[in-house]
């Protein structure tokens, strides 16, 4: 299995994981509306875990999102260049992701790592949620999404013909 192939099915498999997890915050928040005001009994730390659940959720997805080409571009000078200037331009784009990410990585890695040694939390009363799960989160999304913005910027500059056809199959199937 190469690279490519890989990251997508990861990626795929991850922002799956965030839609579900999304989808249960939906119960959690609604579980605790409802026992809020029916019950007179709010489910407690519901707002910590929800707090600590949407990095998550974000960095699970944003390796999808730029996979399927889905992350925000601004294309609409670039569009007008000759195909070959187009691709340069979307190669230093990519690029400039890839290092955008690399450098979450590099700022965050100590401070997961003494997260997790130290055993810091988030939230104050009802419950305390351990920070380590969204800062390693952060991490393993920020290095998916490193290898993502690389994997593309190879197809846009290379343009291998296996690649161009899967990945036009990939995008016509969402």
């Amino acid at each position: 299995m190469s690279l490519i192939t890989f990251s997508d099915r990861l990626s795929k498999f991850l922002m799956v994981v965030a839609a579900a997890w999304a989808f249960g915050l939906a119960f959690l928040v609604m579980g605790n509306i409802i026992g809020r005001f029916v019950f007179d009994s709010p489910i407690y730390g519901t707002a910590e875990i929800v707090a600590a659940s949407i990095v998550i959720v974000v960095f699970l997805q944003v390796g999808y999102a730029i996979r399927s080409r889905s992350m925000l571009r601004a294309d609409f000078l670039v569009i007008h260049l000759p195909d070959k200037v187009q691709r340069l331009f979307l190669a230093i784009g990519y690029l400039l992701g890839a290092a955008f990410f690399l450098m979450i990585i590099t700022g965050g890695w100590e401070e997961s790592i003494l997260s997790y040694v130290e055993g810091e939390y988030e939230g104050e009363g009802a419950l305390q949620v351990p920070s380590w799960p969204a800062r390693w989160t952060v991490l393993f999304g920020s290095a998916l999404a490193f290898i993502n913005y690389l994997v593309l910027a190879y197809i846009d500059v290379f343009k291998p013909e296996s690649m161009v056809n899967d990945d036009a199959a990939d995008v016509a199937s969402h």
